[in-house]
């Protein structure tokens, strides 16, 4: 449905660009119908399905790490390298200010282009992204910085460089360090997040969800290709998934769901940065009063899921 209503919209944009600041009668008349037209269709949206969250999730336009670094924090400083083998430029990440107090924060880097996807090969890091990962959060745990990761890839670089290099070693160590990193740290999952590639930086005291993203053990073309040998069945999978934000609110994966515009958070990035800053400064203000967050943090993920297997019992 979503790719339907983006593509009638295209075509209102590009006659309401062509009929300009044109001040006659007949021309505001057609601008006022058009901009009508579309806001019957963005109503259209309140009930997108699993496969246009996925859509959404993936879309080009969509802010990603770099976007809500430049939004939300001052005096960012890119620390790179994982000073064992190279730069991975798929993982982001370094200190800033937010709202004045040191943290560190990083995530997953996608590009907006074909050449600036290649260049972050599509947000999929490898073994060297997550050491570097690694070593920021060793870092901002020695000098007490809570920790804000941004979620946004399909999943870790599964190549067979990825794999000599110690792909699966380098994952697992991101989960054993976030289990017990002794400051705060809150996860927001803006766009896809991935199997393992994901939970390598979402092992939080909490996790937000953009209400348009998806957060699933693989992904629905996967899914489909396992389970029936057929991919183009991914949007039937995405229904059965439960990747959704909803679906994992309610699982208790998702602490938080942070709307998003009718559309995508692409429609108006504004509006998603505000969203966002207010949920994060929240939890943060909450999360610095713990006495350990690695407790906690084991606490949460021990009661993941717990309500929905009482009532499957």
């Amino acid at each position: 449905m979503i790719k339907e209503v983006e593509a009638k919209m295209a075509v209102m944009d590009q006659e309401l660009a062509a009929l300009g600041d044109a001040a006659d009668a007949a021309s505001q008349i057609r601008r006022s119908q058009l901009l009508r037209d579309k806001e019957e269709l963005l109503q259209a949206c309140r009930d997108c399905t699993p496969e246009d969250r996925v859509y959404l999730a993936r879309h080009t336009g969509r802010p990603g790490t770099a976007d809500f670094i430049q939004a939300l924090f001052t005096d960012f400083f890119e620390c790179k390298g994982d000073r064992l083998c190279r730069e991975d430029p798929s993982i982001l990440g370094g200190v800033a200010l937010y709202h004045g107090l040191p943290v560190t924060v990083l995530g997953h880097r996608k590009g907006k282009n074909l050449e600036e996807n290649m260049a972050c090969n599509f947000g999929m890091p490898s073994p060297e992204g997550y050491r570097k990962a690694q070593r920021l959060m060793k870092q901002a745990e020695k000098f007490g910085r809570p920790i804000i990761t941004f979620v946004d890839t399909p999943g870790a670089y599964p190549g067979l460089e990825a794999e000599a290099h110690g792909q699966g070693e380098a994952i697992a160590s991101s989960l054993a360090l976030m289990s017990a990193l002794e400051v705060p740290v809150i996860t927001v999952v803006i766009g896809e997040g991935g199997s393992g590639g994901a939970l390598a930086l979402a092992v939080a005291n909490r996790v937000l969800m953009l209400e348009n993203a998806v957060y699933s053990v693989l992904s629905p073309e996967g899914f489909a290709s396992i389970l029936w040998k057929d991919s183009s069945r991914a949007g039937e999978a995405a229904g059965i998934m439960k990747l959704t934000a909803a679906d994992l609110h309610g699982l208790g994966v998702a602490d938080e769901v942070i709307p998003e515009p009718l559309g995508g958070a692409h429609l108006e990035p504004e509006s998603v940065y505000r969203a966002v800053d207010r949920a994060i400064h929240t939890h943060l203000v909450q999360l610095l009063k713990l006495r350990s967050p690695a407790a906690h943090r084991y606490q949460k993920f021990r009661e993941m899921g717990l309500n929905a297997r009482k009532e499957a019992l």
